[in-house]
C-alpha cells in the first residue's frame, strides 16, 4: 500500500516531467492552445522558448534576433570600424608616432635649433641689437599671461576647428586654419623666391580673411622681432606640443639647486623666452613649458655645473665659469652684441 502511495508522491523528476509536458504544448502548439492573439502576447513575455520557424508556437527563440543584430549591426559596425581604423586611426597614429619618435630624440631643441621661423626671428633680433634698438621683455607677469595662448591655438586651430570642418559644422575652408595663418608658411616660401603665399586667397570669404590675418601676423612678427625676442614662439602650437611631451625626451634641461641662484638671475636675462622659472626653480620645474633648449641659460650661468643640457645620461653642455667669462666678451646675456674691434688693442705697456 505504501509503495503505491509513493508513486503519487511528487518528486523533482516528476515535477520536471509535468513542466516539460505543459511547456511542450505551449511552445510547439501554443497558438492552438491559447489562441493566436494570446500566443503573440506570450511571445513578448517569454522570448526564448521555441523555434521561430514554428508557426503554431506561443513564443519565439531569442537566437533569431540575436543573429540578426550580429549580422546587421555588429558585423556592419565592425566593417565601418575597420574603415575608420584604416582611414582615420592609423594615419593619425603614424603622424603622431613620427612626431613622438623625432621628439623622443631631439626634444624641444627643434624650436631653437631647427625651426626656420625661430631662426629668422633670432637673426632679426640680433640686427635690432646691432643697431641699438631697445630690447623689450615681457617680464614675469607678462610671460605668464601669454603662456595660455599657445595652448588655445593648439586646441582651437589644430584640433577643434579642423574636426568641426570635417563634420560639416564649420566651412570646408577651415580644414587647416592654423597653417592658413602661420607666419612660417609665408616666411619660408618667400625665402625660396615664391611670393604666392603673400597674395590674398579670393576663393571664398573665409580663405581671404585667413590669408589677410596671415599677412598681418607675419608682418607684425618680423617687425616685433627687432625689439622682442622670439615673439611668435611664445604662442606657437608646436611649442605647446613639445611642452606636452618634454619630460619623455632624451634631450632635456637640467638645473641643480645652488645657493647663489636667488641673487643672480642672469639665466632669465639670457633666456630669449623670458622664463622666470629657470632662475627661481630647479629640477623638473626649471625645465619649463616655454623652454626651447637654446642653451643660453647654461652659457651665461657663471657657476660650474648648475645648468646642463643632457642627452639621456650624458651631459651635452654644462655651465662653466670660464665659459661664461669668455662668452660675455662677445655679447651680453640680453643679446647686446659687443662692438667689433677693427684695430687690435695693443698689449699692456706697449705704445699705440
Amino acid at each position: 500500500m505504501l509503495a503505491r502511495l509513493r508513486l503519487f508522491v511528487p518528486t523533482l523528476s516528476r515535477l520536471r516531467f509535468l513542466v516539460q509536458v505543459l511547456t511542450l504544448f505551449l511552445t510547439v502548439w501554443g497558438s492552438v492552445v491559447v489562441g493566436h492573439y494570446a500566443a503573440e502576447k506570450i511571445s513578448t513575455a517569454l522570448p526564448a522558448l521555441s523555434c521561430a520557424y514554428d508557426k503554431e508556437h506561443g513564443s519565439y527563440c531569442v537566437l533569431i534576433p540575436l543573429q540578426h543584430q550580429m549580422h546587421h549591426r555588429i558585423g556592419e559596425a565592425l566593417v565601418k570600424a575597420q574603415q575608420v581604423t584604416q582611414q582615420v586611426v592609423l594615419p593619425t597614429l603614424v603622424a603622431m608616432g613620427s612626431f613622438l619618435l623625432f621628439f623622443f630624440v631631439l626634444g624641444k631643441a627643434f624650436c631653437a635649433w631647427v625651426c626656420p621661423l625661430g631662426t629668422i626671428q633670432e637673426w632679426i633680433n640680433r640686427i635690432g641689437r646691432r643697431f641699438d634698438r631697445p630690447l623689450h621683455t615681457l617680464g614675469e607677469k607678462g610671460t605668464r599671461r601669454v603662456r595660455p595662448v599657445k595652448w588655445l591655438v593648439l586646441l582651437g586651430l589644430v584640433f577643434v576647428v579642423p574636426v568641426l570642418a570635417g563634420m560639416g559644422v564649420a566651412p570646408h575652408a577651415a580644414g587647416n586654419p592654423y597653417c592658413d595663418v602661420c607666419p612660417s608658411r609665408i616666411v619660408t616660401t618667400l625665402l625660396t623666391g615664391n611670393p604666392e603665399e603673400v597674395a590674398l586667397k579670393t576663393g571664398n570669404t573665409l580663405s581671404m580673411v585667413l590669408s589677410g590675418i596671415a599677412n598681418l601676423l607675419t608682418g607684425f612678427v618680423l617687425v616685433a622681432a627687432l625689439a622682442v625676442r622670439q615673439p611668435f614662439c611664445r604662442i606657437c602650437p608646436m611649442l605647446a606640443m613639445n611642452a606636452t611631451f618634454r619630460h619623455l625626451s632624451l634631450t632635456r634641461l637640467v638645473k641643480v639647486e645652488h645657493a647663489k641662484c636667488d641673487k643672480c638671475g642672469i639665466c632669465t636675462k639670457a633666456c630669449p623666452m623670458d622664463i622666470p622659472e629657470i632662475h627661481h626653480e630647479h629640477g623638473l620645474k626649471a625645465f619649463n613649458e616655454d623652454c626651447t633648449l637654446c642653451g643660453r641659460c647654461a652659457e651665461f650661468c657663471p657657476d660650474d655645473g648648475v645648468i646642463r643640457i643632457r642627452f639621456a645620461r650624458w651631459n651635452v653642455f654644462s655651465s662653466s665659469r670660464d665659459y661664461y667669462k669668455a662668452r660675455v666678451r662677445h655679447d651680453s646675456p640680453e643679446g647686446v652684441v659687443k662692438p667689433i674691434r677693427i684695430v687690435r688693442k695693443p698689449p699692456d705697456g706697449a705704445s699705440a
